[in-house]
């Protein structure tokens, strides 16, 4: 059984930064992908960032330049260093991977394991 675990979350100014954290308990396949999302009510979960077993990134053209995502295999976490927030980053941000073999990237029907997430707040 698969389970993650976000926190790191909440409230900041526009301009601040956060670090998100994700830890992973459970097997996983090796050539698992993992990546963020984020979601606001009423609207669809959105991929932010996401990196593959290779370490190789990807990111929505919203947060490019702001977000780093990165991983410690050897803690099995996943981490997301968010700086020069923005108003409309506030969101509950979710941890996901996937089940291995192919690099989803972005997409979110690519991942098989959810974190329940955590609120991130950016105040103008």
């Amino acid at each position: 059984q698969v389970q993650l675990a976000e926190s790191g979350g909440g409230s900041v100014q526009a301009g601040g930064s956060l670090r998100l954290s994700c830890t992973v308990s459970g097997h996983t396949d090796p050539h698992s992908c993992m990546a963020w999302f984020r979601q606001v009510p009423g609207g669809e979960r959105e991929g932010v960032a996401a990196i593959d077993s290779d370490g190789s990134t990807s990111y929505a053209d919203s947060v490019e330049g702001r977000f780093t995502i990165s991983k410690d295999s050897a803690k099995k976490s996943l981490y997301l260093q968010m700086n020069d927030l923005r108003p409309e980053d506030t969101a509950t941000y979710y941890c996901a991977a996937s089940r291995g073999g192919v690099n989803w990237g972005l997409n979110p029907l690519g991942y098989s394991y959810w974190g329940q997430g955590t609120q991130v707040t950016v105040s103008s």
